[in-house]
């Protein structure tokens, strides 16, 4: 994976950080069990094995928790993040202190595994979408504080990142458009404020209907017209007015038995809030090589 795909580069996310307050969260003064069973010289072996179909993602995470945690931890990679992993396969195998190996097993897992099946869904969605312009893309619609995993995770499985946050983007939606005063409105105070501030951020603004959509039209500078919720009949007919003027974003519950149809209709984007916030996780295990 490329530096420019870590979430510190991306997401200002920082991995250390959060291992070391995972792992406050979960080993507290000790983990016991091992404590109590395990002789602290022990030596121990493991690997990462695969229980589902899926894409594989997590793998530099897991390394970096293991150095973390025991930099005399070795980690043998054999499948790398973005690949397409089977039920049975051996990602890597982790080999150094029992206690250590112990202590991070759940970390890894519950990362890995969270990752993996956003990875996972969000290159289903790609394939869906294969023959067509659209890109799938994510949304801010993230679990707090780990928005960098699983933002990082939807890369690794081939689509794209929408904004990260607040900060990088300006998307006028209902509720600024309302408080606002309207559309016009809306889209004057943002330009003047980029203006003002001499940022240089993109504008998207978001359209319930095709009145809004006409409206924004005429108002004009912005370049991302968000079609919220529009059925695919509306949104072929948003198309043709836009007509290539900007860019455009299909959203709103839209899920694996949609998207190719609002894909065909030609938007440039298609975003999805489930590929993190409703995703199954992708069964794996870390087992003891004995």
């Amino acid at each position: 994976m490329s530096k420019k795909l870590l979430p510190e580069t991306l997401y200002k996310f920082n991995i250390q950080e959060f291992i070391a307050q995972a792992l406050a969260e979960d080993a507290g003064d000790g983990d016991h069990t091992s404590l109590a069973c395990i002789p602290s010289t022990a030596k121990g072996k493991a690997q990462l094995l695969v229980k589902e179909d899926g894409i594989i993602a997590g793998v530099e995470l897991a390394i970096k928790i293991f150095k973390h945690i025991d930099k005399t931890l070795h980690t043998k990679v054999f499948i790398k993040d973005g690949a397409i992993v089977k039920q049975g396969d051996i990602v890597f195998t982790v080999e150094g202190k029992a206690h250590s190996i112990l202590i991070a097993e759940r970390l890894v897992l519950n990362c890995m595994q969270r990752m993996s099946g956003i990875a996972t869904a969000t290159n289903k969605m790609i394939q869906l979408c294969a023959g067509t312009k659209a890109r799938v893309i994510d949304t801010r619609k993230t679990t707090p504080t780990v928005r960098g995993l699983e933002k990082w995770a939807v890369l690794i499985g081939g689509g794209a990142n929408h904004r990260i946050g607040l900060y990088d983007m300006i998307l006028i939606k209902d509720n600024h458009i309302d408080y606002a005063g309207g559309i016009p409105q809306a889209i004057k105070a943002a330009n003047d404020y980029l203006k003002k501030k001499n940022k240089k951020l993109k504008i998207e603004i978001e359209a319930r209907n095709l009145n809004e959509v006409n409206q924004i039209l005429t108002a004009g500078n912005i370049d991302r017209i968000m079609l919220d919720n529009f059925t695919i009949h509306e949104l072929k007919k948003a198309m043709m007015l836009i007509d290539s003027k900007y860019e455009t974003e299909a959203s709103g519950g839209i899920n694996y038995r949609t998207i190719r149809n609002y894909a065909k209709c030609g938007v440039g984007f298609i975003s999805i809030g489930a590929l993190t916030h409703s995703i199954k996780s992708l069964d794996l295990s870390l087992k003891a090589i004995v």
